[in-house]
């Protein structure tokens, strides 16, 4: 049976610093780009049939560094689109929306074309890259799929693999340059590891 292997990209100057990061396409940091190479070990021992990747030049970058080539871009694992809080902080949205929670609350409408998404919107798009991504997962010789993508879409993801409504993505932190794996036991969809590192 195999897993989906969830893999954040590494450290951009915006993450480093809790700037809210979707439709804006950074590099990685040098730091990003070494999370990222130090995550081969763990992933070089997994049989990975498929790999999916958010069309952004952090995540394509994230795949190619950490061994997971060739990939296929997959739009839909792009980051929730944050709307008119792209590059601010949860701390400099507060000022003005005292309490302000992204997954309660939502986003301020964004400029033309960016016009924000809430968690049901976001849970659309990761259904679907789920029922993509889960076709044959099951077979007994089945090989893992690996996803590489961003932090809150790869949350709202691990929220409806388990079940959970999109906003029970604010239950799963997590951080730049790591490797999580979600499995099955006894039929049930599980969170087998969160957050990976090299050791």
């Amino acid at each position: 049976m195999g897993e989906l292997i969830l893999v954040r990209h590494g450290e951009t100057a915006w993450s480093r610093l809790g700037q809210h990061t979707s439709y804006t396409d950074l590099p990685l940091t040098g730091r990003g780009e070494e999370e990222a190479r130090s995550l081969a070990p763990l992933l070089r021992g997994r049989r990975i049939g498929l790999t999916l990747v958010s069309p952004m030049a952090r995540a394509r970058r994230t795949a190619e560094l950490a061994g997971l080539a060739p990939y296929r871009v997959e739009p839909d694992l792009r980051e929730w689109n944050y709307g008119g809080y792209e590059g601010i902080t949860t701390a400099e949205i507060t000022r003005t929306r005292p309490g302000w929670d992204l997954w309660t609350d939502g986003v301020a409408p964004g400029p033309a074309g960016q016009p924000g998404e809430s968690p049901g919107e976001v849970g659309q798009r990761v259904d679907r890259v789920l029922g993509a991504a889960l076709t044959g997962l099951e077979a007994p010789d089945a090989a893992d799929v690996a996803l590489v993508a961003h932090a809150h879409v790869l949350r709202v993801l691990t929220a409806r693999y388990l079940g959970l409504a999109p906003a029970a993505g604010a239950l799963f932190r997590l951080a730049t340059g790591t490797v999580s794996r979600l499995a099955t036991e006894h039929g049930r969809p599980v969170i087998d590891a969160w957050n990976l590192t090299p050791a």
